[in-house]
């Protein structure tokens, strides 16, 4: 892991009580409601916990072949023996029969361990699986959030240009009337009016996609979420740039490296569990019964039975099959190691990417503020000027039309910074939290 992020601004110890629950730093009660409605409806969170119980029973199964196997059995049989067969004694009998049998391996080479190792391991993976899969739900919920009060942005910028460029019109309608403009100004006039409308539309639907996105994550309809989110509202407040801490502490934080590093860990085990395969395997057995002709006899001491013993089974030829079973997990392993280093890199790449987007979006959105200002002051003057007559109306649209992009990109900028510190606490690991079941 490198020592410090290419991105100096990054520097500094990482809180983690922010991280654990980064969204409240925006101080927005509609997302912080959002996000705590995902860890209750959210369908893939349920079933990302279902696949821990199936796990935690999987190791259970593995931790049982640890322990004797007893069965109780009980049987009754009603026989006649045949006058033309062996011996010769013909007649009817029953035989009654109840007790134990018993079998334990003796986990000599730890065939059984290993495996018990590898299901503990898989238990682990599953619940980093769980932290993961929250912790991308809980981006995806504030970025589809941000999306929606952006789009929102640009709709409330859109209309009140719109409400300037009806002024303009009237304007040009006015001189046209009074002779003093070309009807080639009104004409202008309509299509600046017009372009911008248009643009409403389009906000409209990008609005209803965020919305429709967020009822699928917090598992509920469109039309139960549209209320409360379909009145306009501003960009939660930006945030200053998270401190990031140092790599090395991504490997402990990042959900998805634990996941890999737990997937690891349980096929090593497997490569244990298949070399034990290789050695001989002992076992006890054991039965102990009650047998009679009569059921009244059947308690009877005298009717005991038992039977018991050691026993060794090993594989002395096999083709080769079992050697090539410890082959397949070493190679299954050597893919699992290469996946956990692919996973540590890409979650450097991730951390790395978040930290130049903020620091290059929060310089571009200064840019873009200043360039608003101006242009809310060329359009006052300019219009001053053209009524006088003092300036062409095509300065007039230009101005007009710098100033709906301008504030279009402004909006848009705005709420890059916004997705770019939610990319930054995502990358981070930023909502895990070691409190979970691992038991």
């Amino acid at each position: 892991m490198p020592s410090e992020w290419g991105v100096a601004e990054g520097a500094g110890a990482a809180d983690p009580a922010v991280l654990r629950a980064w969204w409240e730093t925006f101080e927005d009660p509609i997302l912080t409601s959002l996000i705590a409605r995902v860890d209750a409806g959210n369908p893939d969170l349920q079933s990302a916990l279902a696949r821990i119980d199936e796990s935690r029973a999987l190791r259970a199964f593995a931790s049982g072949e640890a322990l004797p196997a007893i069965d109780a059995a009980g049987s009754y049989r009603r026989e006649r023996g045949s006058a033309n067969g062996f011996g010769g004694v013909p007649g009817e009998y029953s035989f009654y029969s109840a007790g134990f049998d018993a079998i334990w391996e003796i986990d000599l080479f730890g065939r059984v361990r290993r495996s018990v190792e590898a299901a503990q391991a898989a238990f682990e993976q599953s619940v980093e699986d769980f932290h993961d899969l929250r912790t991308i739900l809980y981006a995806e919920t504030a970025r589809n959030y941000i999306e929606l009060r952006t789009a929102q942005s640009r709709l409330a910028f859109a209309r009140a240009n719109i409400a300037i460029q009806q002024q303009t019109l009237e304007l040009t309608q006015n001189r046209f009337e009074a002779e003093i403009a070309p009807e080639l100004d009104v004409t202008q006039a309509r299509l600046i009016l017009a372009n911008t409308e248009s643009e409403i539309p389009s906000l409209h639907i990008a609005e209803s996609a965020a919305i429709h996105r967020l009822a699928a994550l917090i598992g509920t309809t469109p039309q139960s979420l549209r209320a409360e989110l379909v009145a306009l509202a501003e960009l939660p407040a930006s945030q200053a740039l998270p401190a990031a801490g140092l790599p090395a502490e991504l490997l402990r934080r990042r959900p998805d490296i634990r996941s890999a590093e737990r997937a690891l860990a349980a096929q090593t085990a497997r490569i244990g569990a298949a070399e034990a395969q290789r050695y001989p395997s002992f076992s006890l057995s054991g039965t102990l019964a009650l047998q009679a002709t009569h059921i009244s006899d059947l308690a009877n001491w005298d009717s005991r039975a038992f039977a018991f013993g050691p026993a060794v089974r090993w594989s002395l030829f096999d083709g080769n099959r079992l050697k090539s079973l410890v082959h397949i997990e070493e190679a299954r392993t050597q893919q699992l190691a290469a996946r956990y280093e692919a996973t540590v890199l890409r979650a450097v790449e991730e951390v790395e990417n978040a930290l130049v987007g903020y620091v290059q979006e929060v310089e571009r959105a200064a840019a873009l503020r200043r360039s608003v200002v101006a242009a809310r002051q060329s359009v006052g003057m300019v219009e001053s000027l053209y009524r006088n007559g003092l300036t062409n109306f095509q300065n007039v649209l230009d101005v007009q039309r710098s100033l709906s992009q301008q504030q279009d990109r402004l909006a848009i900028s705005e709420g890059l910074i916004l997705q770019q510190t939610v990319a930054i606490y995502k990358a981070l690991g930023g909502g895990w939290e070691e409190e979970n079941p691992k038991h």
